[in-house]
């Protein structure tokens, strides 16, 4: 049996954004990045990268799309195509950005969840969860139905008391 990643992906865009996808640990960066951009309706050919991330999402090893042929640099960008989730995924929590929109910085961050043998007759790579809407890919100011979060939706009802005077908020 082979062994199944779990990674929960979320947004700094769109706070109702969240996906969850099982993949095989042997999947190379660039088949992820393909299953992705499908997942969310993006270009595949556009320019993207795979950042390793520490515990405070600081980039760490970037694999880019593209071979960048940049030798003698030992921090140099290694293509997608050549690694694999297995060699650079290690334990749980473990990170990784998905830089999607390089003009603009913008990326989804990937934290590994669970892990676990691949089960017979499911078809890998598999998204299991999915809510909200992508961010546009190439237009940081288009706007979706679904703006705002969901922690300012719950805290919405506080805001009743504001300007009220009669409210006492002294203990």
């Amino acid at each position: 049996m082979s062994m199944v990643f779990k990674f929960r992906m979320l947004s700094d865009e769109n706070d109702r954004f969240v996906r969850d996808y099982e993949v095989m640990y042997d999947m190379t960066l660039l088949e992820f990045n393909r299953f992705i951009c499908k997942d969310l309706k993006y270009d595949p050919n556009a320019m993207t990268s795979f950042f390793t991330s520490d515990s405070r999402w600081n980039r760490l090893r970037e694999y880019t799309l593209v071979d960048m042929e940049e030798t003698g640099r030992e921090d140099a960008p290694l293509p997608m195509e050549g690694v694999a989730l297995g060699q650079i995924i290690h334990k749980h929590r473990d990170r990784l950005i998905f830089l999607f929109d390089l003009f603009a910085d913008r990326a989804y961050y990937l934290e590994l969840t669970a892990t676990g043998q691949a089960r017979p007759g499911t078809e890998y790579p598999r998204t299991v969860l999915s809510e909200g809407c992508a961010p546009d890919q190439f237009d940081p100011e288009a706007g979706s139905d679904e703006s705002g979060s969901i922690f300012d939706d719950a805290m919405g009802e506080f805001s009743d008391f504001e300007g009220d005077d009669s409210y006492d908020d002294e203990y």
